[in-house]
């Protein structure tokens, strides 16, 4: 661990054994919270795992960035629905950090159905020398008590508690897809495909619908997103559809879509698929708005609503797969997108276990892979290419031999760094740049 680090370095990985993994082990959403000192993963299990970032030493300056396991615990169990007869999967759809106000960590974990809030606190002490009780905890005989003691507190091995402080349960009929804490810290939202219900933190019997559609509407798509612009307080909100987007303010009667005009000769049976809206993102400015969809990712002006100002293409050549993506259900993998902290570079999954980013300054773009062969500490990451037809040169990969059961659906860019974290199926890599 003495050599200097290189340009981009993996600092960290998380690998279970892939032949033994299991379907529970699949990582389902990533996720820093405010200060990108923890990173939590939920998993189809229900499980979620909390990573903390290695505190900074004298002698190991270049640990600063490693991350260990901090917390594991069971956020849900799977249920039954005795009344619709249907089964309740435990699978971790999102994770939402609320900000640090004290020692303690809170979290908002979701399922299909329940969302719960958590709290995530340390202790190292322990109190000793109870009047009533003795040491391990049994009630003491009170004609045995023959003289006062004062309780003190005692040193302990650290140890890290999870424990559910609210359940919020029975307000959607369809799945949950997103959650978003407002900017209020008192309030969030949770949305499924035909509702987007607000709650207060305090109170969990009851939520406030504001928005919703029935499927007689007309409104009734594959998916609906919500996400918040916190920052500057502009009570925004973003709703995602196959075909357009909606930014709506709470004071407008009606939202704005933001849609780009399709081109005839280019539609074909696939084009509503692959022009599928899968995830949706504020910039931390609050001027753009990035998008996307099975091929390509997008960013959009507040300001434009007819055509987005930049567009991406993520895995191109995988054009001519189509049809064999369709067969297999590939074509409708929801992969995320994300900013880093500037907004100046985006990241996103791909197939194989690739990556991409794209630097907006430069134009530049970058495939990369997350792999075992890579995952030693200190590895340095190299641009890989696809080749799609001719004569393959020697540090390039067919499109052919693509493996689409190998994928990075979910990806988190530390809010202030370049550290970003890359879960592929049941494997979580953690990546950042040069350190000096």
């Amino acid at each position: 661990m003495e050599e200097d680090i290189d340009t981009r370095k993996i600092n960290n990985s998380f690998l279970r054994d892939h032949s033994y993994a299991t379907e529970a082990d699949i990582i389902s959403t990533v996720e820093f919270n405010h200060t990108g000192e923890l990173l939590a993963t939920g998993d189809k299990g229900g499980r979620v795992v909390i990573f903390q970032r290695e505190q900074e030493s004298k002698n190991q300056v270049h640990r600063r960035g490693e991350y260990n396991v901090y917390s594991t615990f069971q956020s849900h169990e799977p249920e039954f629905d005795y009344l619709k007869s249907l089964e309740i999967e435990e699978k971790i759809n999102k994770i939402r950090w609320l900000p640090q106000q004290n020692a303690a960590y809170f979290l908002l974990s979701t399922n299909d159905k329940t969302v719960k809030l958590w709290k995530v606190s340390e202790r190292d002490k322990r109190p000793e020398g109870y009047n009533l009780k003795d040491e391990e905890g049994r009630l003491r005989d009170p004609a045995t008590i023959t003289s006062l003691r004062v309780p003190v507190l005692r040193p302990m091995d650290l140890m890290v508690e999870a424990a559910p402080r609210r359940v919020f349960a029975n307000a959607h009929t369809y799945h949950i897809n997103s959650i978003s804490v407002n900017s209020d810290y008192e309030t969030y939202m949770s949305a499924d495909d035909l509702r987007i219900n607000l709650w207060n933190f305090e109170i969990t019997n009851q939520s406030f619908s504001i928005l919703s559609w029935g499927p007689r509407t007309g409104w009734l798509e594959r998916r609906v997103l919500s996400s918040f612009q916190p920052h500057q307080c502009r009570n925004l909100y973003l709703l995602s559809y196959p075909k357009h987007l909606l930014a709506w303010h709470h004071q407008q009667a009606q939202p704005r879509v933001f849609e780009e005009p399709e081109d005839p000769s280019n539609r074909s049976f696939f084009s509503e698929i692959i022009s599928s809206i899968s995830d949706v993102k504020f910039s931390h400015s609050g001027r753009y708005i990035m998008t996307r969809d099975y091929l390509t990712v997008k960013v959009w002006d507040l300001n434009m609503e007819n055509r987005p100002i930049e567009t991406y293409q993520v895995h191109d050549y995988l054009r001519s797969k189509l049809c064999s993506l369709y067969e297999n259900d590939c074509i409708f993998d929801k992969f995320e997108c994300v900013w880093n902290g500037s907004d100046s570079v985006i990241m996103t999954g791909s197939y194989n276990n690739f990556f991409r980013m794209f630097d907006r300054n430069t134009k530049r773009d970058v495939t990369l892979e997350a792999s075992r062969e890579n995952s030693k500490p200190r590895a340095i990451l190299k641009p890989r290419k696809v080749c799609v037809g001719g004569k393959r040169r020697k540090d390039e990969i067919s499109v052919d031999s693509l493996d689409f059961s190998k994928k990075i659906l979910h990806t988190a860019w530390h809010p202030s760094e370049n550290i970003i974290a890359v879960a592929a199926t049941n494997n979580l890599y953690i990546f950042q740049d040069k350190v000096n």
